[in-house]
């Protein structure tokens, strides 16, 4: 009887294995079969979100781009494309920063490698040169805004998430600022795509790695990029359990390779192994000598330069620092941070305090999204408001500094022998672009403005010299006509104090450019361009 019971055990037991194993195959199938659902699903994905969302965000970046047809400060072009045109082109102005070594070569770098290929290509029209670096300053911040909005999603909910991207996508000074080729801009891109990575309470996507890489870019780009990452970087050390896994394994790998490529970069171009990076804390920080450039008040940036940059979201960003849950004060705790760390700096101004906007955006998404009236109203007014000012910053205020270049390529192009004519640009130093705006090797001026580092008590640059008696200046360094340009270019509220040089020499007004509806000190509300006359065989070689 055993023998038979044992036996109808065994059969018993193989009816119930092979009943397990077609459940397990059922189950691998249907997986399979949910897994095959999902990447159809995902087709319609690109870096992990709707392809139409990804698309108008490029294409609204790419219009923006268009529509920004102004200056902002020098650094945009003196710091990025000026450097990156005389990498490739061998001509050109390097200002005294890289003779100092306080800049590297990293971030022009990027746009010499794009003026390289158009070079290559046979492709390196003027347009081009302007245009191309700024298209892909246009799509990393794209790529930041999706980023944002795909860290709100995780964060919260789609409801929330799409108010903070309405936030971010309408803000003036974003769209004012995101295109341009400035270093706060790039450094604006890499932090808002490294908070997607940042261990954020709630996140999905957190790499400890890659944030880290990519605020070790911005640091090697923008030293001053580590001041709003200070306090992120301490709460994620406080918080992690393998503090010494994280040194060892995370940041310093990330830290050695990121300062090694920088060193290696500089040492090629410099000639010689140079740490810009503590150059560059060093001048601005430690030694506070941006100052020479201007400085404003303790309380700048409290009473003007962040409610200026947030603009009409101010009250929404008010509002939502006290709905907000408690995962955000992290977020409030930066913003405040860098306020608080640049207003202890002489030097200031309105774009260094850009990279903490997009932390800003959240509060303000927090705040629409749990408004229960006057909605539309709200959104009608906080989109017509910044989209005046950004129009208006974007399209009219100081463009004629632009447009005068566009007038100066003419110049270079009509003539028969470039060497022929000349440029002297007599406004405040680095008011206009350079050569990477003409492409043009046309003999070429501006005044200079090269802060004292010797210790002078009573330094003046050309620039201050020149603006303490134009006149005087004039006929000292410009005394016959060997040493006369065929072309200045003056503001308007220049030219009554100058104006028995102009007639003497010969010159006349050519063309006028409009620059700003709100002149201040040296710079007027025209751009004038007087050009010379003389006798068929007269002019000579212009002796800069």
């Amino acid at each position: 009887m055993e023998p038979e019971g044992g036996g109808r055990s065994l059969a018993f037991r193989a009816l119930q294995n092979r009943s397990h194993e077609k459940t397990k195959l059922r189950k691998r199938k249907s997986t399979l079969y949910v897994s095959a659902q999902d990447k159809n699903r995902r087709r319609g994905d690109l870096i992990g979100e709707n392809i139409y969302l990804v698309l108008f965000t490029i294409a609204l970046r790419i219009f923006n781009c268009f529509l920004v047809q102004t200056s902002f400060v020098p650094d945009e072009y003196w710091q990025s494309l000026e450097v990156a045109h005389h990498m490739v082109f061998n001509y050109g102005y390097m200002t005294w920063e890289w003779t100092e070594r306080l800049r590297g070569y990293t971030y022009p770098l990027i746009f010499a490698s794009i003026y390289k290929i158009l070079h290559l290509l046979g492709k390196d029209s003027v347009q081009l040169l302007i245009w191309t670096p700024r298209l892909a300053q246009a799509l990393l911040s794209a790529l930041a805004d999706m980023r944002l909005y795909s860290l709100m999603k995780q964060l919260e909910n789609q409801e929330v998430a799409r108010w903070v991207f309405f936030c971010q996508l309408c803000s003036w000074f974003t769209w004012y600022c995101c295109t341009r080729t400035l270093t706060n801009t790039m450094e604006t891109g890499l932090t808002i795509i490294a908070l997607f990575y940042y261990p954020l309470e709630g996140s999905k996507s957190i790499n400890s790695v890659k944030y880290s890489s990519l605020v070790a870019l911005a640091f090697i780009i923008r030293p001053t990029a580590v001041i709003p990452w200070m306090p992120l970087l301490f709460r994620h050390f406080w918080q992690e359990q393998r503090k010494a896994d994280l040194i060892l394994y995370h940041f310093l790998p990330v830290g050695f390779v990121t300062l090694s490529l920088s060193l290696i970069i500089d040492r090629i171009f410099f000639g010689q192994w140079t740490v810009v990076q503590f150059n560059f804390l060093k001048f601005n920080v430690l030694q506070n000598l941006g100052t020479f450039y201007g400085s404003h008040p303790w309380h700048w940036y409290f009473s003007q330069g962040f409610p200026v940059v947030l603009g009409t979201h101010l009250p929404f960003f008010i509002h939502g620092c006290f709905l907000a849950p408690k995962r955000y004060q992290i977020l409030l705790v930066t913003v405040l941070w860098t306020l608080i760390i640049y207003s202890m700096l002489g030097h200031k101004e309105f774009r260094f305090i850009y990279p903490v906007l997009p932390f800003c955006m959240v509060f303000c998404g927090y705040s629409l999204a749990h408004l229960k009236t006057w909605k539309k109203t709200v959104l009608s007014f906080l989109f017509l408001s910044n989209m005046f000012l950004a129009l208006y910053t974007g399209l009219v205020h100081q463009r004629g500094t632009l447009d005068v270049m566009s007038h100066i390529q003419k110049v270079c192009y009509n003539s028969t022998n470039k060497s022929s004519a000349s440029i002297f640009v007599m406004m405040p130093c680095h008011s206009t672009p350079y050569y990477s705006h003409v492409h043009c090797p046309l003999p070429m001026r501006f005044l200079q403005c090269p802060p004292d580092l010797t210790g002078k008590s009573q330094y003046l640059d050309e620039a201050d010299t020149f603006y303490l008696n134009p006149l005087i200046w004039l006929h000292k360094e410009l005394p016959d006509d060997a040493s006369l340009p065929t072309h200045l270019i003056i503001f308007n509220v220049l030219e009554e104090e100058i104006s028995t040089f102009l007639i003497s020499r010969n010159y006349e007004r050519t063309a006028v450019f409009f620059h700003t509806h709100l002149p201040e000190g040296r710079t007027g509300s025209h751009i004038y361009v007087y050009e010379r006359r003389v006798k068929w065989g007269t002019q000579q070689k212009m002796k800069f």
